[in-house]
């Protein structure tokens, strides 16, 4: 569409990164010196939908097959404070290179397959090392949260980084106060999910970052857990890790959804709970999650952990309140009914129905 328009149309970003790394490309972006209203015109007239997502910034959405395709205009910044940087238009790819964050985020391709690389991105790809493009001071005042994304994308794409990165960032700490708690909250999501992120934590602490952004976390057992994950064929999980480093108020501060910040109490209240009962009343993953942690923290935990936690999660209390009534109501009931499952606990599981309909009734009468 673009090319018969006249324009280029160039794969930009993490799609050209993740094609040369060999790793699965998930959306697929594209830069172009189209302005934005010309993408729309050319997109009705190929009979494609378009989407004004972005104009402002010179983004348009463009549905083919299905699928979405975010298309970008060329731009250089013109005044920049993160999300609010104001950006003109340009037909010049070298503009467009230079505002991006790191180099191997500004690799572009063509149709054809041929990669462009205005910024020296290509070496640094290929030796997996996550450099800024440009002076490094520079693109993290141009939006703090850059901060962050270096060490998510140094645990998910990298092994090195450049020289002078982390005094930039120590220098920069100041301005992770500007960044909302919800983008903040996001990038840490993103890095605690990489495949393992025990080497970006450890350089968050020793940079402090970590201090700032998640106050009291302790990224020691990280590498214990990654290895238990690994043992036990479970995917990681950002929840569960930050379950293990960060204290039990640490979601106050990220501003997590609802499911989230449940999630995450869920498995800090397990803690110190066996694990047949974790399983029994929270499910099986949550306990799994839970003997997972208590592995990482050097804890005692059964060696059939797995096998106990999944016959716990299969094991529902075999009476209900029906059972119990008329003779147990109200607050009577709730006291027969948790005497019943302390018993069915205690047993193992094995108590028959009559043996906890007499435990129920016999606090609930004397509640």
């Amino acid at each position: 569409m673009l090319d018969r328009g006249g324009h280029r149309g160039l794969i930009v970003g993490g799609a050209v990164r993740n094609a040369v790394l060999g790793l699965p490309v998930g959306d697929v972006d594209l830069a172009t010196d189209a302005e934005p209203q010309r993408v729309i015109d050319l997109a009705g007239a190929a009979g494609l939908k378009s989407v004004p997502t972005g104009i402002d910034h010179g983004t348009v959405t463009v549905i083919a097959d299905h699928t979405p395709y975010e298309i970008t205009t060329f731009r250089r910044d013109v005044e920049t404070f993160g999300r609010a940087a104001t950006v003109a238009f340009s037909d010049r790819i070298e503009d467009d290179a230079e505002r991006r964050d790191f180099t191997m985020n500004a690799l572009y391709a063509t149709a054809r397959g041929e990669v462009l690389d205005p910024v020296g991105g290509w070496p640094d790809v290929i030796a997996r090392r996550l450099r800024f493009v440009g002076d490094a001071a520079s693109r993290i005042r141009e939006d703090y949260l850059r901060i962050l994304r270096f060490f998510r994308f140094y645990a998910w794409y990298a092994t090195d980084f450049a020289e002078g990165t982390t005094e930039a960032i120590a220098a920069n700490l100041g301005g992770l106060g500007h960044v909302s708690a919800e983008r903040i909250g996001a990038e840490i999501a993103k890095l605690l999910a990489a495949p393992d992120p025990a080497a970006s934590l450890a350089l968050m602490a020793q940079t402090g970052v970590l201090a700032q952004v998640l106050p009291r976390a302790d990224p020691a057992p990280l590498p214990a857990l990654i290895a238990a994950e690994a043992a036990h064929d479970a995917a990681p999980d950002w929840l569960r890790r930050m379950a293990l480093i960060a204290p039990a108020d640490a979601a106050s501060g990220l501003r997590l959804s609802r499911a989230q910040t449940a999630q995450l109490a869920r498995l800090q209240q397990a803690a110190g709970t066996p694990l047949a009962e974790v399983a029994f009343r929270h499910g099986r993953e949550i306990a799994r999650d839970a003997a997972l942690i208590a592995v990482a923290k050097g804890l005692p935990v059964p060696t059939d952990w797995p096998g106990r936690i999944a016959r716990a999660a299969s094991a529902p209390l075999p009476i209900a309140a029906a059972d119990l009534m008329p003779g147990l109501r109200g607050p009577a009931l709730g006291e027969g009914l948790r005497a019943a499952e302390a018993l069915w606990l205690a047993s193992d599981f094995t108590a028959t129905r009559a043996d906890l309909v007499a435990a129920a009734r016999r606090i609930g009468e004397s509640a």
